[in-house]
C-alpha cells in the first residue's frame, strides 16, 4: 500500500464472511499488500482494523494503521512460516531474559531476583515449565522437556495471535514474560516494565538519555499495540488460558 495514495472511498464496512470478517471501502474488498483477502478473525479485530481506513484524511497513512499493518503481517507472513516463526519464538525459552542474571553490584542481583523470580515461579505453576537462571552472559542450556513444552504452546496458536505474540516475545526478550501477558497474569504495562528492569537501573545510575527515552517509549507503545492484537485476535480462542 502506498503511502502516498489518496482515499478514494466514502464509506468503511465490516462483512462477516464464512469464515471471520472482511472490510469494504464502498464496494471494494480490502486486501493485503501480497493481494490476499483481509480475512479477520474475530469482530473486535474488524472493527478496530475498520476504525483505522475510516479514520484516514485524504491521503492513507499506513504509519497510523497498526492493526492492519499486524493484520497484513499475519496474513503474508506468518501463515506461511507458522513453523519457523514458532521455532524462532520458542527458543527465546533457552535464552530467556529472565534467566540471565547479573553476577553483581549486589543492589541489581536483588532487584532481578526480587522481580524476575516470580515471573519463574508463575510459568512452572501455571504452565508446569521451570525455567532456572544463570549467572553471567555464557549460555547454559535449560531442560530440553521443560523447552519442549513451552514450544508446543507456542505451536498451538493461530497465525493472528503468533503474529501479536511475535511482537511480545522479541521486544521483552522473554518468552516467560510474553507467556504472562497473553495468560493474563501480568498487564502488558508490568511486563514491559519488568523487561526493562536493567535499563532502569541504568537510567537510576547515570540519568536519564532524551534519545534512548523517546526510543524506549516508542518501544513500549508497540508493545502495548500487541498485547491488544492478541487479545482480540483469541475472542474465539480460549485455548491457552
Amino acid at each position: 500500500m502506498s503511502d502516498t495514495q489518496a482515499r478514494f472511498w466514502k464509506k468503511t464496512s465490516v462483512t462477516q464472511q464464512e469464515n471471520g470478517f472482511s472490510i469494504a471501502l464502498d464496494s471494494r474488498v480490502v486486501k493485503t499488500p501480497a493481494k490476499a483477502l483481509l480475512l479477520l478473525p474475530t469482530r473486535a479485530m474488524a472493527d478496530a482494523v475498520a476504525a483505522e481506513w475510516d479514520a484516514q484524511g485524504n491521503k492513507i497513512d499506513p504509519a497510523v494503521m497498526p492493526f492492519t499493518r499486524s493484520a497484513n503481517a499475519a496474513i503474508d507472513k506468518v501463515a506461511h512460516q507458522h513453523a519457523e516463526v514458532a521455532d524462532m519464538l520458542a527458543a527465546y525459552g533457552d535464552s530467556d531474559l529472565l534467566c540471565y542474571r547479573a553476577d553483581a553490584p549486589d543492589g541489581l542481583v536483588a532487584r532481578q531476583a526480587a522481580q524476575w523470580d516470580p515471573v519463574l515461579d508463575w510459568a512452572a505453576e501455571k504452565m508446569g515449565t521451570r525455567l532456572h537462571p544463570r549467572s553471567g552472559v555464557i549460555h547454559q542450556a535449560q531442560d530440553s522437556k521443560v523447552l519442549n513444552a513451552l514450544t508446543n504452546k507456542v505451536y498451538a496458536m493461530s497465525s493472528f495471535q503468533l503474529a501479536g505474540f511475535h511482537d511480545l516475545v522479541s521486544m521483552s526478550g522473554s518468552l516467560i514474560l510474553g507467556f504472562s501477558v497473553v495468560l493474563q497474569w501480568k498487564d502488558p504495562e508490568s511486563a514491559w516494565t519488568l523487561s526493562r528492569l536493567d535499563e532502569i537501573w541504568q537510567q537510576e545510575k547515570w540519568g536519564q538519555d532524551d534519545e534512548a527515552d523517546a526510543l524506549a517509549e516508542t518501544k513500549r507503545m508497540a508493545f502495548l499495540h500487541a498485547a491488544r492484537f492478541y487479545e482480540i485476535a483469541s475472542e474465539r480462542d480460549k485455548s491457552l488460558s
